[in-house]
């Protein structure tokens, strides 16, 4: 079985057990394969949870679960060190829920800046420091945070750097009255089988994951497509050159995360529909996924009930494909 039809095959099994969240799963498959972080926003209900679990039980890999709470504290998931007596070191550090493969931080906004941040060094620098030492963490490694709308109450707006550690921020709504009515029976289903012992399905290994992303690292990318990607960017940062309404809307564009962000996830996006290469329908089908965090919108925007998506799609109706 190639690599490709593996990966094709642990997208058929999580459809299977989310129902109604197609896109969701492409997501996060696309995001670990592009060695990322994901962020999905959304009301509870909507399998947040259940399609991360359903990864890490379909993958060879482990999976932790940190529920964020207003008086969780950065050691909570970084883990400390413990005095031990006995010990020769004395100090022996105890690892944290962070030392895991997969990581679910549950409703992110619900805790305070500080632990928030906590998970800056672990995403983007893939080790955790703790009392002057430096600890790896696994070489697959993936972290998805969820989190409510912050119009609801008790949440916090997560910090713009933070934000933009995200590879992805993924926005979530409630499924069709068909995949309504599919997870109501998946669910009497599961029930059911709960009573009675299944037979344990094969695990997708992790090398997997390893090979396709070295695939990927091989997937070409053309000069004139790399210039799209910049000159869309640039949209952000000098709106005023494309469009004076757009220049309202914007007050601070995407960051070079945006850019790295665009290039990795249009590569692995033209990689799992089976291309050698990158289009500008790759670029754009993972443009508003990669970029809605990164901009900051004016309060003209705001105002008008202008929405990042909207922003988003006014820019690339603007920017052309220079060949």
């Amino acid at each position: 079985m190639t690599t490709i039809n593996s990966i094709n095959q642990l997208a058929d099994k999580m459809n299977q057990s989310i129902v109604g969240q197609e896109a969701l799963v492409n997501r996060l498959i696309l995001v670990l394969l592009s060695e990322g972080n994901l962020l999905l926003e959304g009301l509870p209900g909507l399998a947040k949870t259940r399609a991360i679990k359903t990864l890490a039980q379909e993958l060879d890999c482990g999976l932790s679960r940190i529920q964020f709470t207003p008086d969780l504290l950065p050691s909570d998931i970084t883990g400390t060190e413990i005095y031990q007596p006995d010990n020769e070191q004395k100090f022996v550090f105890q690892q944290g829920p962070l030392f895991n493969n997969m990581i679910l931080a549950d409703e992110i906004n619900r805790a305070p800046a500080k632990v928030q941040s906590a998970l800056l060094e672990a995403m983007e620098e893939r080790q955790v420091s703790v009392a002057g030492k430096t600890y790896k963490m696994n070489p697959l490694f993936m972290v998805m945070a969820t989190q409510n709308p912050v119009e609801q109450e008790g949440t916090y707006p997560l910090p713009e750097a933070q934000m933009d550690r995200f590879l992805m921020h993924v926005l979530l709504d409630y499924p069709d009255d068909e995949s309504e009515l599919k997870i109501i029976r998946l669910n009497r289903n599961e029930q059911k089988k709960a009573d009675s012992t299944a037979p344990a399905t094969e695990k997708i290994p992790q090398e997997v994951i390893f090979s396709a992303r070295e695939e990927i690292s091989r997937v070409e990318i053309a000069p004139a497509m790399e210039r799209y990607i910049v000159d869309l960017i640039s949209a952000t940062r000098r709106p005023e050159k494309y469009d004076q309404q757009l220049a309202r809307y914007i007050d601070f564009g995407a960051s070079p995360r945006g850019s790295i962000a665009l290039d990795r996830c249009a590569r692995t996006h033209a990689w799992m529909n089976e291309r050698n290469h990158v289009t500008p329908d790759d670029i754009r089908g993972v443009l508003n996924d990669c970029l809605r965090h990164r901009l900051i919108l004016s309060y003209e925007a705001n105002a008008d009930g202008i929405t990042c998506d909207q922003v988003l799609e006014m820019i690339a109706k603007q920017v052309a494909v220079i060949s």
